[in-house]
């Protein structure tokens, strides 16, 4: 949730790996008010029942198809666990509004690359291998000056300025009145991409936002941060996945 170069440096990266799907700024916002564009599509496989898994002792619920799980994971790029955590904060309704897992997918993406920016690896309870700690928020640049606070210092560590935290990179602040427990296993962790994404879905939904319409669905990704640039690279993330799923579902 944070602006600056690095989401213009993986916005230039995604244009690489994703075939360079473009999207004007110019058709995106005026000064005073947000325009009209088209959400991307967001079609999943039907949800299948809760299922226990044997091997823990945890009740796992994950709700989306594993078969449409694995092969839109492959058309896509996108790691398994990744998809299934914006599959599943779709599938499962809990931002109460029809936030499609292609939005939530292109805001992991430009955050964190899904969890794996810097050569990071996902597991398969969706935790990256190491902590993702976004950049002092000091003022400098790009970024907002941000003084930390008593309990966003035991997130981050920086007793000065506050950090944004996780794959989805949540400020404590913006985490706390939307924290969800996405994999339904009693533990809200911003490091956990199914709680990031539920969280996510339920931050962008907030006010009622309705993310079927255009002018909705540009205004819920401009409040997760603040930035015309941010607003175009999540746009053409979502709707090159979108489209690299629709691919996978012809052929």
């Amino acid at each position: 949730m944070i602006s600056g170069p690095r989401s213009i440096v993986l916005f230039s990266c995604l244009l690489l790996a994703l075939s360079g799907a473009a999207f004007a700024l110019s058709r995106l916002y005026t000064p005073e008010r947000t325009v009209d564009l088209t959400p991307p599509a967001a079609y999943v496989g039907a949800p299948v029942p809760p299922q226990a898994d044997p091997g823990t002792a945890v009740r796992r619920t994950q709700l989306v198809d594993e078969d449409w799980l694995r092969r839109t994971s492959r058309a896509t790029g996108i790691p398994s666990p990744a998809l299934r955590a914006y599959a599943d904060a779709q599938l499962s309704g809990v931002g109460g509004c029809e936030v499609g897992w292609t939005t939530l997918a292109g805001i992991g993406w430009i955050e964190s690359q899904h969890g794996t920016l810097g050569g990071r690896t996902i597991d398969a309870e969706g935790r990256s291998s190491s902590a993702i700690l976004g950049p002092a928020l000091d003022g400098s640049g790009d970024f907002a000056a941000i003084r930390s606070t008593a309990a966003s210092r035991a997130w981050h560590g920086d007793a000065t300025w506050e950090h944004a935290v996780g794959p989805m990179q949540f400020l404590r602040s913006s985490w706390e009145p939307w924290a969800a427990d996405g994999d339904r296993d009693g533990t809200i962790d911003p490091h956990d991409l199914d709680d990031a994404a539920a969280t996510a879905a339920r931050y962008l939904c907030a006010g009622g936002r309705d993310l079927a319409r255009g002018d909705g669905w540009a205004s819920a990704v401009l409040s997760y941060n603040h930035s015309d640039e941010y607003v175009a690279a999540v746009h053409a993330a979502a709707s090159a996945y979108a489209e690299r799923a629709a691919g996978r579902r012809a052929g």
